[in-house]
């Protein structure tokens, strides 16, 4: 019983903030992304960009610039997550938590 509390106390907090996977976007701040030379792309880094231009901290465009990315590599992220949580913004053993589609 002790559970179930639990789980109902979680998805209480979680309605009263917006979150993405686990992110707060509602107190999010630049200092919060990672910072603009970053060059190794790990799942909480991409994660982190992505819940930049969704919570409106920046625009894809800024982000786009400021990391050096292609639109087409910022929108395919932000597909995964959407899709997969961050999971699915894995590099490596990819097959584990996207679906294939036909």
């Amino acid at each position: 019983m002790h559970s179930r509390s639990s789980a109902l106390r979680v998805a209480v907090q979680n309605t009263s903030r917006e979150t993405l996977d686990g992110i707060d976007l509602t107190s999010l701040t630049l200092d919060d992304l990672p910072p603009p030379e970053t060059k190794r792309w790990v799942i909480r880094r991409k994660a982190l960009v992505v819940a930049g231009v969704k919570s409106g901290l920046l625009t894809a465009q800024q982000a786009c610039a400021r990391y050096n990315l292609s639109e087409e590599e910022l929108e395919g992220w932000t597909k995964l997550v959407e899709r997969h949580g961050m999971k699915g913004l894995r590099a490596t053993r990819i097959q584990r938590y996207r679906i294939r589609e036909v």
